[in-house]
């Protein structure tokens, strides 16, 4: 349920972060654990609650790239040239930057490679130039077991969990249909949706579709959900409201499509009696007949929109700025002497991450969060006097991490600077560095705030103007070619009008975040885009209907 804590998240963070300390104090590879608690730590910062598949693909490629990056960072450490640990920097901060903003498993990927390079050329490890990256893999890795494991026995269950809150969400906008609230509801509504056909994507793919021995009844359940929200959609533009026997249609369907423990005892309710009247209501109670039936199986090729990230040249400047961001911040350190090392580049690659959301609010939480993480941990190390002490401290903050990679990145942040000064200190750096640790995030934040915003200042407002103008044309194209398009066109035109006015809405709403710039006001894209919204729900209701699309 949104704003729960995510207490499973939480236990796999503990886990993981001590488990690997409390294997290096019994063999006496602290080192090597604490490097391993490293990769187990950032594995933390990417266990998400997708999909089984879309886990493992993001923290397997998060292991290889973070443990490729230790290793090249490790390599031009042990050269002992300078030149080489700058170089390396930059070449990891162009990748990075390179593959940056076309998907978040590359943007992830890119991350950790200049983090991977940021560790290893700033902390030597000594041994073999192998068992560093091995662990660090290692940490990674128990990440992923500890993640997938219930793939094992709730192999579709975040799948289920998608489809069945659009059941949910429907029956709340039934229930808020002829109010004030209405609207907001069917909003909802359509989020559910667009995140449940996220979810859903691979198993409406051909591919997926191989495998509908395992999925059929799932995606039964979501081509129902879809004509769902499409009757919803149209009962809410009707603006009257519905007695109890249709407000039950969405507990009904869920309880047949969706049988099983997802599907609590309410929404296994009896069939609720057929009304009809307007034409969304007759919608409603064609669904309660039709769900005995067979599915006619075409809405099963629903494809997602397909999603244009910024062109070369917005890819090219960023890789450039990121770059630069880097090399000044390693310089600054180098003038500022070794204790503040790997730390400076280090927050520049966690903060500048544009694609991650807001920048401004991003470098902001960086700072307040490394503050209180530091004041946390100077305050608790004062009390955890022994060794199996620390590595609960570390489990604790490891929960809280876990907790705050979903409700906010300055609770993440505060977990994660409270590990990474225990882990500095198991790997040999005793030096109290709170303060320093604290300025240099400054440094860093400001550093990167300072060469976006004078180099690239319009990229947040460029990229929400050009999102609200594509969900504009795709509501166009919806209302142009609803009136002859079959059911599957029509819901897929439909769909994919919702989904990018969603992100259109998201786009803005960073945009909105960011500083503006002086004597130029941002547009009011927002008007445009709940314009937009209401043509795509009236073309819906005249779609129901059966009737001429609205002239508009």
């Amino acid at each position: 349920m949104p704003g729960s804590l995510p207490f499973a998240a939480a236990a796999r963070g503990a886990v993981a972060l001590a488990l690997p300390l409390l294997v290096g104090l019994a063999t006496g590879w602290v080192v090597l654990a604490a490097i391993a608690a490293i990769g187990a730590l950032w594995g933390v910062s990417q266990d998400g609650s997708d999909p089984y598949r879309v886990r493992v693909r993001r923290l397997g490629w998060t292991g290889v790239s973070s443990a490729l990056g230790l290793l090249a960072g490790e390599v031009a450490l042990r050269s002992g040239e300078p030149a080489a640990v700058a170089g390396c920097l930059v070449a990891a901060a162009l990748v990075a930057g390179g593959v940056g903003l076309r998907g978040r498993i590359a943007s992830v990927s890119g991350m950790h490679l200049l983090l991977g390079v940021t560790i290893g050329s700033g902390i030597p490890v000594p041994g073999p130039w192998w068992q560093p990256p091995l662990a660090l893999l290692t940490g990674v890795a128990l990440v992923l077991v500890l993640s997938a494991a219930p793939w094992l026995w709730r192999r579709h269950h975040v799948e289920r969990a998608a489809v069945l809150a659009v059941y949910r969400s429907a029956g709340e906008a039934l229930r808020a249909a002829g109010t004030e609230t209405a609207e907001e509801a069917r909003l909802r509504m359509t989020l559910a949706l667009n995140h449940a056909h996220e979810v859903m994507a691979p198993h409406l793919s051909p591919r997926g579709r191989r495998q509908r021995d395992e999925t059929g009844d799932l995606v039964r359940a979501f081509h129902y959900a879809v004509r769902l929200g499409e009757a919803v959609t149209a009962v809410v533009w009707e603006g009257r409201a519905l007695p109890p026997a249709l407000t039950r249609v969405p507990r009904h369907l869920a309880g047949r499509l969706l049988p099983g423990r997802l599907a609590a005892p309410e929404e296994r309710a009896a069939p609720p009696a057929p009304v009809t009247g307007s034409p969304g209501t007759r919608a409603l109670a064609e669904l309660v007949t039709a769900v005995d039936g067979e599915p006619d199986g075409a809405d099963l090729e629903l494809r997602l929109p397909a999603h244009e990230g910024p062109g070369r040249a917005a890819r090219m400047r960023y890789a450039l700025l990121l770059a630069g961001c880097v090399l000044a911040a390693h310089v600054l350190a180098e003038v500022l002497h070794r204790p503040r090392g790997y730390w400076l580049p280090m927050t520049v690659a966690f903060v500048y991450k544009p694609d991650f959301g807001p920048l401004f609010p991003r470098a902001l939480h960086r700072c307040v969060g490394t503050i209180v993480g530091v004041a946390a941990i100077g305050a608790v190390s004062a009390a955890a006097t022994g060794t199996y002490a620390v590595v609960g401290v570390v489990a604790v903050f490891g929960a809280l991490m876990a907790i705050g990679v979903r409700h906010h990145y300055a609770l993440a942040t505060l977990g994660l600077t409270a590990v990474v000064f225990v882990l500095l200190d198991l790997l040999g750096d005793h030096r109290p560095l709170y303060g320093t640790r604290v300025v240099d995030t400054a440094v860093a934040s400001a550093l990167v705030l300072v060469a976006h915003f004078a180099v690239w200042p319009d990229s947040a407002p460029h990229r929400a103007e050009a999102q609200t103008e594509a969900a504009v044309a795709a509501a166009r194209r919806y209302r142009d070619a609803a009136p002859e398009a079959g059911p599957v066109q029509r819901q897929s035109l439909r769909r994919t009008a919702y989904h990018q006015l969603a992100e259109a809405r998201r786009t803005v709403a960073h945009a909105r975040r960011e500083p503006a710039r002086r004597g130029r006001p941002l547009p009011d894209w927002e008007s445009a885009i709940t314009a937009a919204e209401q043509l795509c729900d009236q073309v819906t209701a005249h779609a129901v209907a059966g009737t001429a699309r609205p002239v508009r």
